[in-house]
C-alpha cells in the first residue's frame, strides 16, 4: 500500500531545547517544593515557557511579579534572568527564605558589572529594554552608572560622563551578529572602551543560532518552538529569516503551526529555544508525521555538557 502523504525532511536542529542555566533553575523549583513543601513563590516566570511554568504551578510553585506579594512566611525563589540587588536586600530585611535561581552565566556578567563600577568605569549594556535580565543587570549598580544601548544607533545617542572610562557588557541572549555589529560601533565611537574578557553571549545562545544558521540553507520553513517573552527563541527566528529562511516562525506548541503554510514545502527545518522541553519538539514532530511521510535528519554543530550546581541550601536537610 502506498503513502498517500507527501514527503517530507524534518531537518531538526542540535543543539537546541534546555540549557544548563534553565535545567538548574527549573531543578531549584523542584527541589524546594520537595524540601519545604507548597507553596512555593516564585518571583517572576522562572523560565519564559508558559508549558514548564503551568507545570511547576501544578505541583505548587505560585508565581509573582514582586516580592511585596509573598508573604514573608514563605520560601521565595529568584528566576534565572537574575534580579536588582534591590530584591534579595529586601528578602533578607523580611527575614525570608530566598532561593536564587540566577543562571551562573548571567551572574558572570553581574560580577562584570561591579569589577568595573569598583574600577571607577560607567558601563554600556547591550540589551533590549525591560527584559527582566536587563533590569536585573542594570540593577546591581547605581542608577546612571548603566547606560543602555539597544541598536547601532542608539550608540550615537548615549552621553557618557567620561568617554575614556567606559566598559560593555550584554544580555546573554542576544543576536550574536548583532551585537557584534553594535560592539563595533561603540569601539568606533569609544575607541578606549574595556570589553569582557570572555563573551556575555551564553554558549547555548551562540549555538543554537550556529545550528540554525546551519539548517537555514536547506529548508523552505523554519519553526523555533518557544515563548513569545523568550528572548533567546526570538532571535532564533530572526537568524534564521537572515540566514536565508523567509518564513521563520515562532510557535510555542504544535497547535499553532499554520499548515497552509507547509503547503508545497519538502523541507522543514525545527528547533527550540533554551527554555523550551524536548516534549514539545516531539509533540511538533508527531504533529508533521500525522500529515507527511517524515524522514527525519539532525543537524548538529555542537555538542554541550555543562551542568551547574543547585544551591548548597537545597541540598542539606531541611
Amino acid at each position: 500500500m502506498t503513502d498517500a502523504r507527501p514527503p517530507l525532511t524534518l531537518y531538526l536542529a542540535a543543539p537546541r531545547g534546555f540549557c544548563a542555566g534553565v535545567d538548574r533553575a527549573i531543578k531549584i523549583v523542584e527541589m524546594a517544593l520537595q524540601k519545604w513543601g507548597a507553596p512555593v513563590y516564585v518571583r517572576h516566570e522562572i523560565v519564559h515557557n508558559k508549558f514548564v511554568v503551568d507545570g511547576l504551578r501544578e505541583k505548587g510553585a505560585v508565581f509573582v511579579e514582586e516580592l511585596d506579594e509573598c508573604p514573608d512566611d514563605r520560601p521565595v525563589i529568584f528566576s534565572a534572568h537574575g534580579v536588582p540587588k534591590a530584591v534579595p536586600a529586601e528578602a533578607r530585611r523580611r527575614e525570608m527564605i530566598f532561593v536564587d535561581a540566577t543562571c551562573p552565566l548571567v551572574s558572570k556578567v553581574h560580577v562584570e558589572a561591579e569589577r568595573h563600577h569598583a574600577a571607577g568605569l560607567q558601563m554600556v549594556m547591550i540589551g533590549h529594554e525591560g527584559h527582566p535580565e536587563v533590569l536585573g543587570t542594570m540593577g546591581q549598580l547605581p542608577p546612571g552608572e548603566v547606560l543602555l544601548v539597544e541598536t547601532v544607533a542608539d550608540v550615537a545617542a548615549i552621553e557618557p560622563r567620561d568617554p575614556e572610562r567606559l566598559a560593555f557588557i550584554t544580555q546573554t541572549t542576544l543576536s550574536v551578529d548583532d551585537t557584534a555589529a553594535i560592539v563595533a560601533a561603540l569601539q568606533a565611537r569609544f575607541p578606549a572602551i574595556i570589553g569582557p574578557a570572555k563573551e556575555d553571549i551564553c554558549y547555548a545562545t551562540t549555538n543554537r543560532q550556529a545550528a540554525v544558521k546551519s539548517v537555514a540553507p536547506k529548508i523552505d520553513a523554519l519553526l523555533v518552538i518557544g515563548a513569545p517573552n523568550s528572548s533567546n527563541s526570538r532571535r532564533l527566528v530572526e537568524v534564521g529569516r537572515a540566514a536565508g529562511c523567509a518564513y521563520s516562525q515562532l510557535v510555542m506548541r504544535a497547535d499553532q503551526i499554520d499548515w497552509r503554510a507547509m503547503d508545497g514545502v519538502r523541507a522543514v527545518g525545527v528547533t527550540a529555544g533554551a527554555s523550551a522541553p524536548e516534549v514539545l519538539v516531539n509533540e511538533v514532530i508527531d504533529a508533521f508525521r500525522a500529515r507527511f511521510a517524515v524522514d527525519v535528519q539532525i543537524v548538529e554543530t555542537a555538542q554541550e555538557n555543562v551542568e551547574f550546581k543547585v544551591p548548597r541550601v537545597l541540598r542539606e536537610p531541611a
